[in-house]
């Protein structure tokens, strides 16, 4: 359970928690560091295969430095549902955030 009573997201239960900067060295297995987040709306309206979609999704590109600062871009895409599910877990994290 999350502070308040609301049950962990399992993405919160999974992640270890990173130390700060400046004792990341003494890890073996250092965490990233988010450098930019970027996010859009679109709309997928056909494909080869069906004429008409109208499929909205959010499309997301992150920029993470590794511990030895090359920074590496990851892409992907959510449905609308999963994105929903992003939202919460992020106003979960920021809810927990408010407390320290």
């Amino acid at each position: 359970m999350a502070l308040g009573g609301a049950p962990r997201s399992p993405i919160l239960r999974q992640t270890p928690r990173c130390p700060p900067i400046a004792r990341q060295q003494d890890r073996k297995t250092p965490c990233s560091t988010l450098v930019d987040f970027q996010w859009k709306l679109g709309m997928a309206v056909s494909s080869d295969t069906c004429r008409s979609l109208k499929y909205p999704y959010v499309a997301v590109m992150l920029k993470v430095a590794d511990h030895s600062g090359q920074v590496k871009t990851k892409c992907f895409e959510m449905t609308i549902p999963q994105f929903q599910n992003f939202y919460r877990q992020f106003k979960e994290i920021a809810a927990v955030i408010e407390t320290v």
